[in-house]
């Protein structure tokens, strides 16, 4: 059953597009919708789609498309799902799904009361190496966890935030925690389970903007291990790399910054007897593509079926859930658990736009 999408925000846009069309048995995108009109009329050229509008409004009355796929910028990002869901679509939303955890509460609840549902994007977790990597782990074979590291050392210039909406807290809702090391973050839970609590040095050294492009972490996981992380807007040589070690083997991903999942992971076992576990848990292994490509499919799957979806407005509650952690700490430079509820300061907002901005423009000129 071919489901029909419509696609809103045509920059990261066009990657969606490219990997639904990987998918034509699946998908078909029948409607796109920009404010830029120059974008407009190349992404609709470029993939032959002739619906084309400025009026999101629009996109939400075409009887025939089943899923909105929102890549718009993260201030608008809850307005935009709530009226889809309300409009009875499926909605596919970009990173960060919206702009604190009260937000996403809120999405909970719209998601109950709608026909559609709400799959958040995290495409990293989808590659040929963390896909073994996790089947090894699901498969009970690594053991115990010790500690994972997670570097997210990447490049970003001021030409890149010459944009209305980058690098200012209003509309980008932060920086390199929220924009770019939400990922890497994502990954780091996806294979040793959720944090239980996070305490982060964060500064503005690379760019002039309002927001963090440096940050350092050490987090606690609920299962005991323990973990650090690294992210940078300012690494001349880009690379995302994630080391894992548990009692019975060691993975490390490959370096690619925007394809960590994608093979060649290092797998390294504690023993051959491992390694003979570990080999015969693979056979008739199937090759699981990168990215986007690699999501869609299970995600159609879940549509037709009625299953749970690839990936849950749950773990998207979870990733803003340590987002929140993060800016805390960044405050109050102490150690913060990883569970927000109303009660908690930043449940409705983990901005630093105020005092802990100050923070981060002092440390830039340190």
């Amino acid at each position: 059953m071919i489901k029909n999408v419509a696609v809103v925000g045509c920059g990261i846009g066009r990657t969606h597009i490219v990997s639904y069309a990987a998918h034509p048995d699946k998908f078909r995108v029948v409607a796109i919708c920009d404010l830029n009109d120059e974008r407009l009329a190349s992404i609709g050229d470029e993939f032959g789609i002739e619906r084309r509008t400025k009026d999101y409004a629009e996109i939400l009355r075409m009887d025939d498309v089943d899923i909105v796929d929102v890549c718009t910028p993260p201030a608008v990002h809850l307005e935009q799902i709530l009226a889809a869901l309300a409009a009875g679509k499926n909605v596919v939303c970009e990173k960060p799904l919206v702009g604190s955890v009260a937000d996403v509460d809120k999405v909970i609840e719209a998601e109950k009361q709608s026909r559609g549902r709400v799959l958040p994007i995290f495409q990293y977790r989808y590659g040929n190496g963390i896909m073994k990597a996790k089947h090894i782990i699901d498969q009970g074979l690594a053991g115990k966890p010790y500690l994972a590291s997670v570097e997210v050392f990447w490049k970003r210039t001021a030409k890149y935030y010459d944009n209305p909406w980058r690098g200012r807290w209003e509309t980008e809702l932060g920086g390199v925690l929220v924009t770019h090391a939400i990922h890497l973050h994502d990954l780091l839970t996806f294979i040793m389970g959720p944090v239980k609590s996070v305490f982060a040095r964060a500064a503005t050294r690379v760019n002039n903007i309002e927001v963090e492009d440096c940050v350092a972490g050490s987090l606690e996981m609920q299962n005991g291990a323990l973990a650090s992380t690294a992210a940078t807007l300012g690494s001349q040589d880009e690379i995302s790399r994630l080391r894992f070690c548990f009692e019975n083997v060691t993975f490390e991903s490959s370096q690619k910054p925007y394809a960590p999942g994608d093979d060649p992971w290092k797998i390294i076992p504690a023993s051959p007897e491992v390694q003979a576990q570990i080999d015969q848990a693979f056979e008739g292994w199937n090759f699981v593509p990168t990215r986007f490509e690699g999501l869609f499919a299970p995600y159609h799957e879940a549509l037709v079926s009625g299953g749970e979806l690839p990936i849950t407005l749950a773990d998207a509650r979870r990733s803003l859930e340590l987002l929140t952690a993060f800016y805390q700490s960044i405050e109050t430079e102490r150690p913060q658990p990883v569970q927000v509820g109303p009660d908690h300061p930043r449940y409705a907002n983990w901005s630093l736009a105020n005092k802990g901005a100050d923070i981060l423009r002092y440390t830039a000129r340190a």
